[in-house]
């Protein structure tokens, strides 16, 4: 498709003309069946819902499609209208577009989408099982037809994926101005947000993906990084040999192993997904995969004694990890979890004894009876971490609700008084050692595509860095080291792959 087409196929938004139907693509990666929530009535009306984007004409095709879609898959994403064009971030000069910032967001949605960035990226959703960038295709559609049509005097506003359209504003105003998720307290359940999803009248955008500004496992490598490093200082060792266990490659959890290895530990992510985890191993995000755990572990003691930073996969699941840890009493130095256990029973989190495949059924047809599985599951995994923890292991809890989890499953997980056994990362690491002195996440997106112009942006970055830390206090020194070892290392440690366009993140 030549750059001229592309952009006649932005602006066109939905055609007027129905594409062909798109074949169910078994070689990406989706999303599981959502479970079936909806009430024949309800159903009615979330095929009402998505008609509404297209005009009378077509619906005698699509309502019959888009019933289809909810039952085989408990959601309609329309796919249909998934655009012909590759999906990835060009070079802002290349969109069709009225407005340089309005170009530029456009591009920042189109790399929440790729495959090489998205968790489901045929389901637009980016990250952690439910992060949507959109709903469906028409949204996605009829966003970018809005933004190559934007003025810098034009503000568009979007809800959960939909567009309400563009309003006259002012050219310091926002161009857009989004909200996801929007529900009232008494009402905001998870079955009442998977019914409302099922309806297509709110989404889950997470943090960075409903708000187009997730950079893929580059911009969570940072700050993983940062993590692993002070939590080998906080227990008194150096990176060198350090072990670091912990699970998840799909997401922003596949930021772990590359991670690792920059802080300089040998670490061993389970991931029971072969496609996230060969993903990962492709794009060089981590070194060996391993699905024998004899094999894997011998491989981890030999990097261990030649102290070489080396990462791991496990193709299996964690809760088999760890319990063999404990029968061959293997001493981890830091532990951690990153499964998506703010999304346990759709996606998120697979318990052990079944298979991907059994888990993804079950989820969707027998929902109850898989909440058991998980909650059953989340109680061994927590009974080997405590072995491993009660042999020297610092664990931590990074974000995603495992301790919490984990008490809603009856884990042995609190301490007498009710309180956690294990801390999150930011109450012990990267709060005390980062965030108090005011360290955060600062990130630019490159969106020439051009390498020297990403290059030019971290020497800039590494020059600012530098003067900074000649003026900063003695206790936040080691922080300072650590973001110009960052910026100088980031493009030997390919955080940017070849022919990507370029988001680079740091802390300031």
């Amino acid at each position: 498709m030549t750059t001229e087409e592309f952009q006649k196929s932005i602006r066109e938004g939905i055609p007027d003309v129905l594409p062909e139907p798109k074949a169910y693509d078994p070689n990406v990666n989706h999303a599981p069946k959502r479970k079936d929530i909806l009430s024949a009535e309800e159903k009615k009306l979330a095929v009402r819902n998505a008609l509404r984007y297209f005009p009378a004409k077509h619906h005698a095709v699509l309502a019959p499609e888009f019933a289809k879609e909810l039952e085989t898959y408990g959601r309609i994403y329309m796919y249909r209208f998934r655009p012909d064009y590759p999906m990835f971030a060009r070079p802002i000069e290349e969109y069709p577009a009225k407005c340089r910032q309005a170009a530029a967001i456009m591009l920042m949605i189109q790399n929440n989408l790729d495959p090489a960035v998205a968790q489901h990226p045929h389901e637009l959703i980016t990250y952690g099982g439910n992060g949507a960038v959109f709903q469906n295709w028409a949204q996605y559609r009829l966003a970018m037809k809005y933004l190559s049509e934007m003025t810098d005097e034009q503000t568009l506003v979007m809800y959960s994926g939909h567009p309400l359209g563009l309003f006259p504003s002012h050219k310091d105003a926002p161009r857009v101005v989004v909200t996801n998720g929007m529900m009232i307290p008494n009402h905001s359940k998870p079955d009442d947000w998977e019914r409302y999803n099922a309806l297509g009248v709110t989404q889950y955008g997470q943090m960075t993906a409903g708000s187009y500004m997730y950079i893929g496992p580059q911009g969570i490598v940072h700050g993983t990084t940062i993590t692993v490093l002070n939590a080998t200082r906080r227990i008194g060792k150096k990176a060198a040999g350090t072990l670091f266990v912990t699970c998840g490659l799909g997401g922003m959890s596949g930021a772990q192993p590359k991670a690792g290895n920059i802080a300089g530990v040998v670490s061993v992510t389970a991931e029971i997904n072969p496609k996230a985890a060969r993903k990962r191993y492709e794009q060089g995000w981590v070194d060996e995969i391993h699905e024998d755990l004899d094999e894997l572990f011998a491989c981890v003691a030999k990097a261990r004694e030649e102290k070489v930073a080396r990462s791991f996969a496990y193709l299996g699941n964690a809760v088999d990890m760890w319990e063999y840890i404990v029968k061959h009493d293997i001493q981890v130095d830091l532990g951690s979890d990153q499964s998506s256990l703010h999304n346990p029973f759709a996606g998120g989190y697979y318990p052990a004894g079944l298979s991907l495949e059994e888990s993804n059924r079950m989820m969707s047809e027998e929902p109850e009876k898989f909440k058991e599985q998980v909650y059953a599951s989340l109680r061994r995994q927590v009974a080997a971490i405590n072995a491993c923890a009660a042999k020297g292991m610092y664990f931590f809890d990074y974000g995603n609700a495992f301790l919490l989890e984990s008490s809603h499953a009856g884990a042995d997980i609190l301490k007498p008084d009710g309180s956690f056994k294990y801390p999150s990362y930011v109450q012990d690491i990267m709060g005390p050692m980062c965030f108090d002195y005011g360290f955060g996440p600062f990130r630019w997106v490159c969106t020439s595509g051009k390498p020297e112009d990403l290059d030019a942006t971290d020497h800039l970055a590494m020059e600012v860095l530098e003067q900074l830390a000649k003026e900063s206090p003695e206790e936040i020194q080691q922080q300072m080291h650590d973001n110009i070892t960052w910026i100088k290392g980031a493009k030997a440690n390919k955080l940017v792959s070849p022919g990507s366009r370029g988001p680079r993140p740091t802390s300031w």
